[in-house]
């Protein structure tokens, strides 16, 4: 196993250094860090992680790597994973990576020199390979990360079929879907193969729109403004609530009052406070025991060996 002289070698630094770059200590250029964090994934270098196998302990400390604390939904699941992780004796350190591949990176390199004793993440951009190589105990949400790392997640396909199915119900037959993004491997690309699956089912066309990934709010609204304007459509099927949101008030801009709308993910904000708004709701407080749970097997029973995934099913709350 590779050792700090190791990195320190191939880094061109002092040991001292690279133990600075690790605990982030001290006043370092970013060329020198970016050497580090290049010769540390050379090596596969796991900082303190011998040691503390060795020793015998835990930090009783948890990782949680999110894409953005400010969406409602995010805030509300971590919001539950970190009081069932406090009440089981563990801390949790929150990281909001924004989904940038660097901040991602840096985080992770920052929970393992912490020697978190797990993570929980929904962030992985597919620049980042460390998740491969890491042996901490890891669960993801909605995201592939790297083979043997579970992942939990809603049913995403039923809730493409359960949003599909409303619209139906409510007389639209030309629906369209407003993804996110087009990731074959995330479990969220299920909501876009259950949309498809029942509209084959009711011998209607799918038409789908995607959003440029990590684009402004006016860049996403002007998006959705021309999409609106040049497709002919009675109902839709968005990915997530704000979108939906988002679609509702520009349809009605546009006096498209024929056009019906539903969103997905169903938290207590949309529910209590947007009633209007038809919604798949995803178990949130069953996701977040769920990973949790998983995530202290996987740190204090070391011959647990996790299942590829985890489905919860999803229900359909109407609009009021």
């Amino acid at each position: 196993m590779a050792n700090l002289k190791d990195v320190a070698k191939i880094a061109g630094v002092t040991p001292t250094t690279v133990s600075r770059v690790i605990n982030m200590r001290g006043s370092l250029s970013q060329e020198t860090i970016d050497k580090v964090h290049r010769a540390m994934q050379e090596l596969h270098y796991q900082p303190n992680a011998l040691a503390r196998s060795l020793q015998g302990k835990r930090s009783k400390l948890i990782g949680l790597i999110f894409p953005s604390v400010s969406y409602p939904f995010y805030g509300e699941i971590i919001h539950a994973i970190e009081s069932k992780l406090f009440t089981r004796g563990y801390k949790a350190i929150l990281c909001d990576s924004e989904n940038d591949p660097v901040k991602e990176r840096d985080y992770l390199t920052m929970l393992m020199a912490n020697q978190v004793d797990g993570i929980i993440t929904s962030s992985h951009n597919k620049e980042i390979h460390e998740y491969e190589h890491d042996n901490l105990a890891i669960v993801a949400f909605d995201r592939y990360l790297a083979e043997g790392i579970p992942i939990v997640s809603s049913d995403n396909f039923a809730g493409g079929q359960l949003a599909v199915a409303h619209l139906y119900e409510l007389g639209c037959r030309k629906i369209a879907m407003i993804a996110g993004s087009y990731d074959t491997k995330s479990p969220t690309h299920n909501r876009l193969l259950g949309y498809q699956q029942k509209l084959s089912d009711l011998n209607l066309s799918p038409l789908v729109h995607y959003l440029t990934k990590n684009s402004t709010l006016e860049g996403k609204r002007q998006t959705i403004l021309k999409f609106l304007s040049e497709t002919e459509t009675d109902g839709i099927f968005c990915t997530d609530d704000l979108t939906a949101l988002m679609v509702k008030d520009i349809a009605s801009e546009l006096n498209l009052k024929q056009i019906q709308v539903i969103g997905y993910d169903g938290t207590q904000l949309i529910q209590n406070y947007l009633p209007s708004l038809a919604t798949i709701v995803q178990p949130i407080d069953a996701l977040a025991e769920l990973m949790v749970t998983l995530l202290i097997e996987e740190i204090e029973n070391k011959a647990f060996i996790p299942e590829k995934r985890y489905t919860l099913p999803v229900t359909l709350k109407k609009s009021q």
